[in-house]
């Protein structure tokens, strides 16, 4: 009895094109399982438009790429695989369901193992087919050369990756330099320029100073001149308001003081203002001028 649930097990977990017990299962949109290597080089050897494959045991499309990973029967085979079974046990899985005959045949066509009553009826009539071991070893060797070219693929891979962490370590290593330089520059720039404008301000302060002191000693001068003049008006009143008499006998002694204006001239209390030296009146135009 419990050779017969075995049996049943194994053939549920056996892989319908290679008929062993299936590596890395995975299954169809249709619900069969096979190995993912045997269902890849059967997918290649006959995938139609749009990544569409057919299914080897029932003759569903399938679409390639919704496989998807079979953990269950991957539980199932791992367990069985740890299971210590007799060979006659193992024989009986390679044995043709249908006709009891052993399973020798691999009919290419429909991508299935068959005994050779099944070559004969109508449903392999006509197909190719080869002997199991021949077939097998041909998938064995376009599995090694697969496995070849990918891990050809996957070195690289690595290679390219390695180059690109060394591109990738070049370029930060290079823009950190430059923003160090940038950051070193503008560090020079701006002591530079805060020792600038501290001369600059400081001339402008001591032009402020100068210019405020002249202007003092001019507003002296033009008050000295306003009260001088304050009192020739009111000596030229007190004339004009004596009498004839007296008015003549004093004449000699204010007309020509009465006539005389003050010290400056109009034209000369223009110079009161202060002449900037040329440097500092560029420099308040044009601060960024006096930089080179």
């Amino acid at each position: 009895m419990a050779s017969s649930v075995l049996e049943i097990i194994k053939e549920e977990v056996t892989c319908p094109i290679c008929l062993d017990l299936m590596v890395e299962p995975v299954s169809t949109d249709c619900g069969h399982s096979f190995c993912r290597a045997c269902i890849t080089l059967n997918y290649e050897s006959i995938k139609g438009k749009e990544e569409e494959g057919i299914c080897p045991v029932c003759g569903v499309t399938y679409l390639f790429g919704h496989l998807r990973p079979n953990r269950h029967v991957a539980n199932i085979v791992e367990s069985l695989l740890g299971f210590k079974s007799n060979p006659e046990e193992e024989q009986k899985v390679n044995v043709c369901v249908q006709h009891g005959e052993k399973l020798q045949l691999f009919c290419e066509k429909d991508m299935v193992a068959i005994c050779w009553l099944c070559e004969r009826s109508k449903d392999h009539r006509g197909h190719q087919t080869a002997l199991i071991e021949e077939v097998a070893h041909k998938y064995k060797e376009k599995l090694q050369a697969a496995m070849e070219m990918q891990m050809a693929n996957k070195k690289k891979c690595d290679e390219w990756e390695c180059d690109l962490q060394k591109e990738r370590t070049f370029w930060e290593t290079q823009i950190q330099s430059d923003v160090e330089n940038v950051q070193m520059e503008f560090k020079r720039l701006r002591g530079f320029l805060d020792s600038k404008e501290k001369n600059e301000v400081q001339k402008l302060m001591q032009e402020k100073e100068d210019v405020m002191n002249s202007l003092a000693e001019s507003q002296n001068e033009v008050m000295k001149q306003r009260e001088a003049v304050r009192d020739l008006i009111s000596d030229v009143e007190h004339q004009l308001d004596c009498s004839t008499m007296e008015m003549l006998q004093e004449s000699d002694l204010n007309t020509d003081t009465a006539q005389n204006g003050p010290k400056k001239t109009e034209k000369e209390l223009s110079s009161f203002r202060p002449e900037r030296h040329a440097e500092s009146v560029s420099c308040s135009r044009d601060p960024a001028s006096n930089l080179q």
